[in-house]
């Protein structure tokens, strides 16, 4: 009976224990993993220099400003280098947060302050809290060098080679650029590459390329910003001046890293504007097919007098007619210069204009959101704007115009990739990386980013150039294509960094 009595309390005793106990009392507790030091492997980051376009820059929300200059790529990567033998990295910063440049006090078009979020979309600054002074002046204020940081927000390739690009008195021939202005101090004829191989750097960053074609892309395909063509002399075409810039680079032994040109067709600028964005009701479609029915007959009369004669398809014909009706997507109405030009082969036609309706083929540029369906003349309620009025060719890029970036894009990367392998730089592959944020999104960390303008956190509002934490992004893809060349270990060593220290977007009130 004792022995029963013991074996009960026994039992008790279990029991209770067990109940104090939660289970993750029992599991096993992962041991902590030494990561090794951060090592440079064989390249020498004493001293950094970047050259490049916006990218480099840090431009973002349609401007460049000084926090924004903080986040820049090429500050984030310096910071890093810093753990593995990298010097101090200097940048050209603005004067403020605000955005845009003057010349003395006044101004420059198309340098306008940031854009921010208004509640359903990208605004002006100006909008939100009213006008501001712009205290960023190439004139009166520019910063002393020299600069690690040579990225010039608008340079193409062949503009880094170019000598008087940053002269303040070619800025009223169209030859030089305001932002390279405030950059080259006393030696204003100086070229970009001038500036940075006059530092001897140890290792450097080399992003362009994407303004050889962005110029044509943001313009619609319209001919005033033509793509650079892909061979040429230095100075000229794509090739040669690419090649001229890694030649000169790598002349005295620098290590370096490349990144090539994405896919620009897929970025927000051109993906976020539908191609039928156009409310109608019953009385409002049946009035402007009214008014376009005279422009249907005329393609059907021209298609019924070139029958035959191969010059005018049925296909194109269908294509170029114009129907609306009550819905909330209609499809807006563009100039199409690829169109048959009707009136060149039958004077009888001459009046018939090369338009037709967007398909989902066509990409609206992102500035079209706040013109369609404005008026073209304010007192005529019926003029307007993607409707009655045709988009003309700077809002839309073509499926035409497409196939010329993408051609550009495919051999400049090429150029791009031959001249890296036989220099025997690192490779950043931007293209793939901006397909990845396209089609599943890109992960780090606790994070997803994804191409999608406000919401997805890689592009900033602006639908061109990346946010801070994109520019994160891309900094760790770079730190990782050093290791695999060179032998550094960002990576292995945990000194990658974390893009949700970086933020998307910035306030209006930040000053």
């Amino acid at each position: 009976m004792k022995m029963k009595y013991i074996y009960i309390c026994l039992l008790i005793c279990l029991i209770g224990f067990s109940a104090c106990n939660k289970r993750e009392d029992f599991e096993m507790i992962e041991p902590e993993v030494e990561l090794p030091p951060a090592t440079p492997g064989s390249a020498d980051f004493s001293n950094f220099v970047a050259l490049g376009s916006s990218f480099t820059a840090g431009f973002s929300d349609g401007a460049l400003f000084s926090a924004s200059q903080n986040f820049s790529l090429p500050n984030i990567l310096s910071q890093q280098f810093q753990l593995v033998g990298g010097g101090s990295f200097t940048q050209p910063l603005t004067n403020d947060n605000l955005g845009g440049l003057a010349l003395a006090g006044n101004r420059i078009p198309g340098f306008d302050p940031r854009l921010v979020f208004g509640g359903a979309g990208p605004v002006p600054l100006e909008s939100v809290i009213g006008p501001v002074t712009v205290t960023t002046d190439i004139a009166l204020n520019n910063p002393t060098g020299p600069f690690n940081n040579l990225g010039v927000p608008g340079a193409k390739s062949f503009h880094l080679l170019a000598p008087g690009y940053g002269n303040l008195g070619n800025l009223a021939l169209g030859l030089a650029n305001p932002y390279f202005v405030r950059m080259t101090g006393s030696t204003p004829d100086a070229s970009v590459l001038d500036l940075a191989v006059a530092q001897s750097p140890s290792f450097f960053s080399l992003w362009i390329g994407s303004n050889d074609v962005l110029g044509y892309v943001i313009t619609g395909g319209d001919g005033t910003d033509p793509i650079t063509p892909v061979s040429g002399p230095p100075g000229v075409g794509f090739d040669q001046s690419y090649g001229a810039l890694i030649a000169t680079l790598t002349a005295s032994g620098a290590g370096g890293v490349v990144a090539n040109i994405p896919d620009l067709t897929k970025i927000p600028y051109l993906t976020t504007v539908p191609y039928n964005p156009v409310p109608l009701d019953a009385a409002t479609a049946t009035a402007v097919n009214g008014a376009y029915a005279p422009y249907n007959g005329g393609i059907q009369a021209a298609l019924a007098a070139l029958a035959g004669t191969g010059l005018f398809t049925e296909e194109e014909a269908n294509a170029r007619l114009i129907s609306f009706e009550a819905s909330a997507t209609n499809a807006v109405v563009i100039e199409d210069e690829s169109l048959t030009d009707l009136g060149a082969i039958n004077p009888a036609f001459a009046g018939l204009p090369q338009i037709r309706q967007a398909t989902a083929e066509d990409l609206i540029v992102l500035p079209a959101s706040n013109f369609i369906g404005t008026l073209a003349d304010p007192n005529n309620p019926l003029s307007v704007n993607g409707v009655a009025i045709p988009l003309e060719d700077k809002w839309v890029l073509l499926p035409s115009e497409q196939m010329e970036v993408t051609d550009a894009i495919t051999v400049y990367n090429s150029t791009i990739s031959g001249a890296a392998s036989a220099a025997g730089l690192a490779i950043v592959d931007a293209n793939n990386l901006l397909d990845q944020l396209v089609n599943s999104g890109l992960n780090s960390g606790d994070f997803t980013l994804t191409s999608d303008l406000v919401t997805g956190g890689a592009f900033s509002l602006d639908g061109v150039h990346l946010t801070s934490r994109g520019y994160a992004l891309i900094a760790n893809e770079f730190m990782m294509a050093i290791d695999a060349t060179y032998g550094s270990n960002f990576e292995a060593s945990g000194n990658l960094v974390d893009i949700g220290n970086y933020p998307t977007n910035f306030s209006p009130t930040l000053q």
